[in-house]
């Protein structure tokens, strides 16, 4: 296809994309609420699935004043005889408690993990509707490597860090506050000493935690352009070999895997430092209450078994913020990916079809072009007042130099793009009043990048089509002259084809040409539908291509003039305008632009 389609991209190869930034700022509480907006319709799930995890973390709680007791009685019938029976139906109790709690912690995990996967699944569903719904234009600025990305590494992240954190999130609030107000009733010295020794690891963890938010969402971002510059490499492969660009290409890998490596490095540094952290501090509350607590225990303030109690209540205490602080870790990553996909979401969409658009139509293939105006950008016009009309029928040609908007006149007709000004109309009926997909069902196309997808011959040749029979495919291969070839292969039709396929491009081109011919729409469009052929095969698809024009109105895009002398009309562009019309005979009489671009061919075979 023509340089226009892409004006001034922003990315054209492995260099390109390193600078790039695809982020709209957005911060960490606003991600976040976006976030909790989007989970509002498993809104009860998760709500069973926290007073799940806070029911377990209470039955916790209850154990150390039961193992209080226990610690008491032994004491106190250490002379006088032990209370087994008393003992027995306190450790029963426990039993009970323990096991209720680690039933209702299975049961919050078996919620969350559904929840997690049906939020992941709406979330690429969504994603794939939107894709649909974007204009061409969004993917002329992003590489389709990024797309990817927040298809799979985005959604993947949230989808495991919420599930890792929310329960984690709920049962370390209950066991710090459950334990806090255990501690409170146990013993208020004790209970000042654990808040003091925690509340200096809470404040280094929030410290950390405002500081590092940055590297979660770069992590993200640089994942995103790792991908994008591996699908680049990796599609052009041949050409990144052919003009030696492995260096160039290794140089941007590798600038890019360092950025990776240093936000991954540090985010991971800040998951990885909070866990030692609390647990020091938790070690530190631990030997406080101990030697507060064996002072007042040797004072004869309390009793041994409150010191037993607090220290399993500490670890209870400490235990959460540590939890806390993973969990807020993991939350961040997931706050990072979520900007990336709402990013996504909120692009800007394909205008809304309108309510009396004409959803069904059957071209008679008339079309006509009335004052035409488009850009890419604002400040550059690409089609000017482009005006002509096409009768039922009629073969078009539309010729002119690169860039001078050929196969942006067409992508206008597809109406893959909006018009800036002007009409055109199928029929007498702008294709604006029309739906897209009505705009769509008129065209059979023949592009000069030939597409084929993972499945077998027949079903590449039938695409998107239904009730097609094999005699109809077979009367298509043969149309092109491609029968012969695939009878050759072992499983024939069912030959599966993929990215390594082996067919030349030439024998690809026939394919896309066989299922033009199977779609049988009413309008044609061929985009330098032979230039990837040589000439024997150029010629072997002209007498197709003349088959599959009769009774059809065709627009031909070509460099090679020599293939469009039997046009009905030639529309010769330069800059966005129509210079030149006419038939073949006639634009060579005039000696103008047409005639000179003409000439020039031969000239060059010549030299």
């Amino acid at each position: 296809m023509d340089d226009e389609r892409k004006p001034n991209p922003p990315r054209r190869g492995p260099m390109a994309i390193q600078g790039q930034s695809f982020e709209k700022p957005r911060d960490f509480k606003t991600a976040l609420s976006r976030f909790v907006q989007f989970c509002k319709p498993y809104a009860l799930p998760i709500i069973a699935a926290f007073i799940l995890s806070a029911a377990g973390a209470i039955f916790t709680i209850i154990g150390p004043d039961k193992l209080k007791q226990i610690t008491n009685l032994i004491i106190s019938g250490a002379m006088t005889g032990i209370d087994l029976g008393q003992v027995e139906k306190i450790g029963l109790t426990l039993v009970v408690l323990y096991g209720t709690g680690a039933l209702f912690s299975y049961c919050q995990g078996f919620i969350m993990a559904s929840v997690t996967q049906k939020l992941s699944k709406s979330m690429r569903a969504q994603i794939g509707e939107k894709i649909n719904r974007l204009p061409l234009k969004y993917f002329d600025k992003v590489s389709f490597g990024d797309v990817l990305s927040r298809v799979t590494n985005d959604v993947d992240t949230i989808g495991q860090t919420l599930n890792m954190s929310v329960g984690q999130l709920t049962s370390a609030a209950a066991l710090f506050l459950g334990s806090l107000v255990m501690m409170l009733y146990t013993n208020l010295i004790l209970t000042a000493v654990a808040i003091v020794s925690s509340l200096i690891g809470f404040t280094v963890m929030m410290t950390i935690m405002m500081r590092s938010q940055k590297h979660f969402k770069r992590q993200q971002r640089e994942l995103g352009r790792i991908n994008g510059l591996v699908e680049e490499v990796y599609s052009g492969l041949n050409i990144v070999r052919a003009y030696n660009g492995e260096k160039q290409s290794e140089e941007s890998f590798s600038g890019m895997n360092n950025n990776l490596f240093q936000s991954a490095w540090k985010s991971q540094f800040v998951s990885g430092i909070m866990m030692p952290l609390m647990n020091f501090i938790g070690n530190f509350g631990y030997v406080s209450v101990c030697v507060v607590g064996g002072a007042l225990a040797m004072s004869g303030k309390i009793e041994f078994g409150v010191i037993v109690a607090f220290m399993i209540y500490i670890r209870l205490f400490t235990q959460p913020l540590a939890q806390l602080a993973q969990s807020l870790t993991t939350l961040q990553s997931t706050a990072a990916a979520s900007e990336r996909v709402f990013d996504f979401l909120d692009e800007e969409e394909l205008s809304p079809e309108k309510e009396d658009a004409v959803a069904f139509h059957s071209s008679k293939g008339e079309v006509e072009f009335r004052d035409v105006k488009f850009s890419y950008n604002p400040d550059r016009e690409i089609i000017k007042d482009f005006t002509a009309k096409v009768e039922s029928g009629q073969k078009i040609a539309i010729v002119g130099p690169t860039g001078s908007g050929k196969t942006t006149i067409v992508n206008l007709l597809m109406r893959f793009y909006e018009l800036n000004g002007g009409e055109i109309l199928i029929d007498g009926i702008p294709i604006s009043k029309m739906t897209r997909q009505c705009v769509h069902e008129q065209f059979c196309m023949v592009l000069q990048d030939t597409w084929l997808f993972e499945g077998t011959i027949r079903e590449n040749i039938v695409y998107s089509k239904e009730n097609v029979s094999d005699e109809e495919v077979t009367r298509a291969c043969k149309a092109v002259g491609l029968h012969h070839y695939i009878r050759t292969l072992p499983d024939g039709y069912n030959t599966i084809l993929g990215d390594n396929a082996s067919l030349s491009a030439g024998q690809r081109q026939l394919l896309t040409i066989a299922r033009a011919i199977i779609e049988n729409a009413p309008l044609l469009i061929l985009d330098e539908a032979t230039s990837s052929v040589d000439t024997r095969t150029e010629i072997q698809i002209q007498r197709a291509m003349e088959k599959l024009t009769e009774g059809r109105t065709s627009f031909i895009i070509a460099h090679r003039l020599s293939t469009i002398k039997s046009a009905d009309l030639i529309l010769v562009m330069r800059d966005g305008c129509i210079v030149e019309r006419g038939t073949h005979e006639e634009l060579l009489g005039q000696g103008g632009f047409y005639a000179e671009l003409y000439n020039s061919q031969f000239d060059d075979d010549i030299a």
